[in-house]
C-alpha cells in the first residue's frame, strides 16, 4: 500500500531561497498551502543543515539565506511592530536585533532570537518611514519616542564588489 509523504519529491533538491518562496529543484513550488507546509516544518540539525520534518516523514533542504523571511510588518498599536513570517507566526519586533547584511540588506532575529529572517521588500518598505538618521551614514529605527540603533552585520564588512552599494553612502537607507 502506498504511503503518502515525501517520496513524491524526495528525488529532487528542495530549498528555501532568499526571495523568501520555496522550490524544488529549479522549479518553484506555487502551492501556497504546500509552501506554508514547508516554512512551518522547518529543523535545523545539530550541524546547522536543515531539514523538513513533516509526521515521521523527513527530507533534506538547502536555504540559501535564511530559514525564515519577514513577509509582512503590523503596528502592534504601541509605537512598535510585529513581524509575520513566512510560517505565518507573529511576534514582536526586537528593533535591537535589526542589522544590516550584505548588499544593504535588512535583517532582524525571529523565533526567541534563534534564527536570523531576512526582510522581503514588502516587509522593508512598511519600516522605511520610520528609519531616521543623524548623519547622513547611521541609521536607526523610530518608536515611538525612542530610536534603535540597526547595526552593520559582519558580513557586510566583507570586501565590496565593484559597482555595488556602499553602506551608509549617499544619504541611503538599509535596502530590502
Amino acid at each position: 500500500m502506498a504511503r503518502a509523504g515525501f517520496y513524491t519529491v524526495e528525488s529532487g533538491r528542495i530549498s528555501f531561497r532568499r526571495d523568501g518562496h520555496w522550490y524544488n529543484d529549479e522549479e518553484r513550488i506555487e502551492n501556497p498551502r504546500i509552501a506554508l507546509l514547508f516554512s512551518q516544518s522547518i529543523r535545523r540539525n545539530p550541524d546547522g543543515t536543515y531539514f523538513l520534518q513533516v509526521a515521521e516523514e523527513r527530507a533534506p533542504i538547502t536555504i540559501e539565506d535564511t530559514p525564515y523571511v519577514v513577509m509582512s510588518i503590523a503596528d502592534d498599536g504601541h509605537g512598535g511592530f510585529v513581524t509575520i513570517t513566512n510560517d505565518e507566526v507573529r511576534e514582536p519586533l526586537d528593533p535591537a536585533t535589526l542589522e544590516v547584511g550584505s548588499d544593504n540588506v535588512l535583517y532582524c532575529r525571529v523565533k526567541g532570537g534563534e534564527f536570523r529572517a531576512r526582510f522581503l521588500r514588502s516587509a522593508y518598505y512598511h519600516l522605511a518611514d520610520n528609519f531616521v538618521t543623524d548623519d547622513g551614514e547611521n541609521f536607526s529605527l523610530l518608536t515611538g519616542s525612542e530610536r534603535h540603533p540597526i547595526r552593520v552585520a559582519q558580513d557586510a564588512l566583507a570586501p565590496v564588489k565593484p559597482g555595488a552599494p556602499v553602506i551608509g553612502s549617499s544619504n541611503r537607507k538599509p535596502a530590502a
